[in-house]
């Protein structure tokens, strides 16, 4: 194969990314406006506000930190909760790290970062057509959302009260939670999905009622996980059987 060749299939796989990033751009961009918003509202300087969004990145737990930091909350239990409702980034990174092998531990390290919810149901559709996760076509993806996650936290805290006056009121901070509900039903093919869903569903809402937030995001996955562990393995389809048979004869 020709180095032309080769650069070309490498804008194509990074064009794929971005276009398969767009309409991630347009579901969390209201959702980056609100937060920095209310985090200016919360006592953070737009400085601040920014600096939160390119370190932690994870819109809910950025929320769940401004709201706490606007209690007196003491630092480390702040710290601990943010850590509670991301830690579904650790299960992410161990469901893609399967599907990359070819990657490096440094180049795993680094992409992970980016690897919030979005980004991680649109790994896992791509896996599912048969293609592979070229590193290419992950940054096509993955870095434009980062970025714009950046420049509309800082929009929405710099000019908060005029871009997005009364967010609560026309529903608009339910929009990412909306497309995160697409994204689930996106995978409702996948053996056993009902079931692992009702469950997290249900033990998230019966935590959220006794226990309260963050802990419900994680007591719920953590159920769904669970559940789905102790399931028995799928038996393999007649077709499905042959296809393995005639694979390895």
């Amino acid at each position: 194969m020709s180095a032309t060749s080769v650069s070309s299939d490498r804008v194509d796989h990074l064009w794929k990314g971005v276009r398969a990033g767009v309409p991630i751009f347009v579901a969390s961009a209201p959702f980056a406006v609100l937060f920095g918003a209310m985090a200016v509202e919360n006592g953070l300087t737009v400085a601040q506000a920014v600096l939160m969004s390119a370190a932690v990145y994870g819109g809910a737990s950025q929320m769940v930190g401004i709201e706490l930091f606007g209690q007196h909350v003491a630092p480390w239990l702040i710290v601990f909760s943010i850590f509670a409702v991301n830690f579904r980034h650790v299960l992410y990174s161990a469901a893609i790290g399967q599907h990359v092998p070819h990657w490096s531990p440094l180049r795993k390290a680094v992409a992970f970062f980016f690897l919030v919810d979005p980004v991680f149901a649109e790994s896992e559709r791509r896996v599912e057509n048969g293609k592979r996760i070229t590193i290419i076509w992950y940054a096509g993806m993955a870095l434009p959302m980062y970025c714009s996650w950046i420049l509309m936290t800082w929009i929405g805290a710099e000019f908060g009260s005029q871009v997005m006056p009364d967010a609560h009121a026309i529903g608009l901070d339910f929009l990412l939670s909306i497309y995160f509900l697409g994204l689930v039903m996106g995978f409702r093919k996948r053996p056993r999905w009902l079931p692992v869903v009702l469950v997290s569903a249900v033990v998230s809402v019966i935590a959220y009622r006794t226990i309260g937030s963050p802990w419900h995001v994680s007591i719920g996955a953590l159920a769904g996980i669970l559940l789905a562990a102790a399931l028995p393995p799928r038996a393999a389809l007649p077709l499905e059987a042959a296809a393995v048979e005639e694979a390895t004869s």
